[in-house]
C-alpha cells in the first residue's frame, strides 16, 4: 500500500526556474509543476506541452508540488489527491517575476486559445 509520503525526496532541488521541457523546445507554458521525487519542473496540465504528467507516465514517479509563488499544495497522480506535504528544498516556486505564463517572449498572442 502506498501512501503519500512515498516519491517525495524534500533535499532534492527543482531542476529550475522553468519547464524543463518547454525550455529545450522553445514551448511555453501556464502554471509550472515540481517532481517531490527528483526536482524536475514541468508545466501543467492546461499547459499544451503537459510536461509535468508526461515525467510521471515516463519515470512512475507518483508526486508532484505546484512551483507557483504562494502555493505549496501536491498532488499524488496514483490517488488523484491534493494534500498537504514537507516542505521541498528551496526554492519552492518559480521567480516571482517570472511571467504567467511564460517564459517571457514564448507566449503567443492567443494563448489563452491553446489552454487544455
Amino acid at each position: 500500500m502506498s501512501t503519500h509520503q512515498d516519491g517525495i525526496v524534500p533535499s532534492v532541488a527543482p531542476s529550475g526556474e522553468g519547464c524543463v521541457e518547454c525550455g529545450s523546445l522553445g514551448g511555453w507554458w501556464f502554471h509550472l509543476r515540481r517532481c517531490a521525487e527528483c526536482g524536475h519542473v514541468g508545466c501543467c496540465d492546461s499547459s499544451p506541452g503537459q510536461h509535468a504528467s508526461a515525467h510521471y507516465r515516463e519515470t512512475g514517479h507518483p508526486v508532484m508540488q505546484s512551483f507557483e509563488p504562494g502555493e505549496s499544495w501536491f498532488w499524488d497522480f496514483r490517488t488523484e489527491d491534493v494534500f498537504t506535504g514537507v516542505e521541498l528544498a528551496a526554492p519552492t516556486s518559480h521567480p516571482v517575476d517570472q511571467p504567467v505564463p511564460g517564459p517571457a517572449g514564448s507566449v503567443p498572442p492567443d494563448w489563452q486559445s491553446q489552454l487544455h
